[in-house]
């Protein structure tokens, strides 16, 4: 009999331990997917304020060609800004799921 309640108290254990890494995987890919987003509206903001500015900038240009040189730069930049942040978003993705699938045990 006393082998039955240690047979129920292992089983017990195990579901609650399972339990407990399932819940703490989610809530680590909850703050992973939350840092995502916010990274996200970061470089979104950004960017827009970048646009704004550039074309604030080729408005007040004195000639065609300044304004193409200034259009130019702001291309260059924005592409080169796009560029890291998706390399950005991408390590912080692939992160997120070695997170996710990496054993939580308490």
């Amino acid at each position: 009999m006393i082998e039955q309640f240690k047979i129920g108290d292992d089983f017990q254990k195990f579901g609650k331990d399972g339990f407990d890494a399932v819940f703490g995987s989610f809530g680590e890919v909850n703050k992973g997917f939350q840092a995502i987003a916010a990274e996200w509206t970061d470089y979104s903001k950004k960017a827009f304020e970048d646009s704004t500015n550039a074309f604030e900038q080729i408005i007040g240009a004195k000639s065609v060609e300044q304004a193409v040189e200034i259009q130019s730069k702001y291309v260059k930049k924005a592409y080169e800004a796009h560029i890291a942040e998706l390399t950005k978003l991408g390590e912080m993705y692939a992160s997120l799921m070695q997170s996710a699938f990496r054993p939580h045990v308490r």
